[in-house]
């Protein structure tokens, strides 16, 4: 019996210690997102996330701090239909809006454009707050728009969204067949003035011929704020084995989306079935104004056990990052999760305060805690540093 005592005893002991190694790991580390949408998400419903948006949204200023999260890189995003005249404009409107918050909250967060001020908000425990511009069509083919909006603090720029500029073609209509391939001269031009200004390019969401592009064209190491592995999921959205590898030979970083379309491959296929379930519901909704993204967030809301179906598993996250690390290393590869731009989390990433589970399930995969730090933040970090040296404005 004595025995029996004593092995619970040292169950419970070791089951302790564990936790403690992964949440200390967690919080010890620096912990960078690169791609959130909260910012667009507020302005559309009104909403203001230094308050308390539990319930309504994956993120707000108090769950950043509780999910561990020291560097957010907020999305600045509008749609194709924000063409010229009102992309730039609708641009400058999100980043008001995010000096805006800080403002009201100095003690809480820092809007960080380079490597020292970054480390000094995480030194001050403060949400050192970036800027990334989601969507080239936003510089309205002008690169005095896009020196604007790099002195406001913005710190990448998409090359494109879903839908293509003027200059380059987005894996969107590259995959339908809409546009001319690639980019042109202007689209060079654009790139090369972003590497002398010490701005990363971000290559999620562009073409594959614009992605084979930029890589050539960019003289320094290119980001990919928020895309996952097309060989286990074969959207447009990710990217081939060889756009991996040629990421990884560049010295970019992938950074990890967590919307359940882009990582698991019957994501679609499940999703029609539960609109064809719920069409003549949906359709009322449709009629009555709401667009397709208020339909979804409505119906998963109302037929919770059903969307619930929908999510993909957790693993499947780290089966994209495993299959990364297996081509390019673990120096290449962090997470960039589109929280508030996406309308179905993996399982258990349910908000921005489930961060730490990552890191528990990373060490539960044997990765070491050095290669846990780099994928969290530190492969970002580096990257970042890296890029702002070689700015020559």
């Amino acid at each position: 019996m004595r025995k029996i005592v004593s092995l619970a005893v040292a169950l419970i002991f070791s089951f302790y210690g564990y936790t403690q190694t992964w949440k200390e790991l967690h919080f010890g580390s620096i912990v960078v997102d690169t791609h959130n949408d909260i910012l667009t998400t507020a302005i559309e419903k009104g909403y203001s996330f230094d308050q308390n948006l539990k319930g309504k949204t994956h993120s707000d200023l108090a769950r950043f701090s509780k999910g561990g999260i020291d560097v957010q890189i907020f999305s600045i995003w509008s749609d194709g239909s924000y063409t010229h005249g009102k992309g730039f404009r609708r641009a400058n409107q999100q980043i008001d809006t995010l000096y805006a918050v800080q403002k009201r909250n100095p003690g809480k967060m820092s809007i960080v454009s380079n490597s020292r001020e970054l480390m000094q908000a995480v030194k001050e425990q403060k949400l050192a707050a970036m800027i990334g511009v989601e969507g080239g069509h936003m510089i309205e083919d002008r690169l005095d728009y896009l020196d604007s909006l790099y002195n406001r603090g913005a710190r990448y720029l998409t090359l494109t969204w879903n839908n293509s500029t003027s200059w380059a073609s987005s894996a969107a209509d590259e995959y339908k067949g809409k546009q001319p391939k690639g980019l042109n001269d202007f689209g060079k031009q654009v790139v090369k003035h972003m590497n002398q200004l010490g701005m990363l390019v971000d290559l999620s969401h562009v073409g594959e011929q614009t992605f084979w592009d930029a890589i050539k064209t960019s003289t320094q190491p290119v980001i990919v704020s928020h895309s996952c592995a097309h060989a286990i999921c074969p959207v447009s959205r990710n990217l081939t084995d060889e756009q991996i590898k040629a990421v990884g030979k560049n010295g970019g970083v992938i950074h990890l989306n967590f919307f359940s379309g882009f990582l698991d491959s019957s994501f679609f296929k499940k999703n029609r079935d539960f609109r064809r379930k719920h069409r003549a519901e949906a359709d009322s909704l449709f009629a009555s104004g709401k667009d397709t993204n208020t339909v979804t967030e409505l119906l998963a809301e109302k037929y919770a056990k059903d969307a619930q179906q929908l999510r993909a598993p957790f693993s499947l996250l780290f089966d994209h990052l495993d299959h990364i690390v297996k081509l390019i290393g673990t120096e290449h590869v962090g997470l960039g999760s589109d929280f508030d731009g996406i309308t179905s989390t993996p399982q258990r990433l349910n908000d921005v305060t489930d961060f730490p589970l990552i890191t528990q399930e990373l060490l539960r995969r044997g990765y070491t805690r050095q290669q846990i730090k780099g994928i969290l933040g530190g492969n970002f970090l580096r990257l970042f540093e890296t890029v702002e040296k070689s700015a020559n404005p």
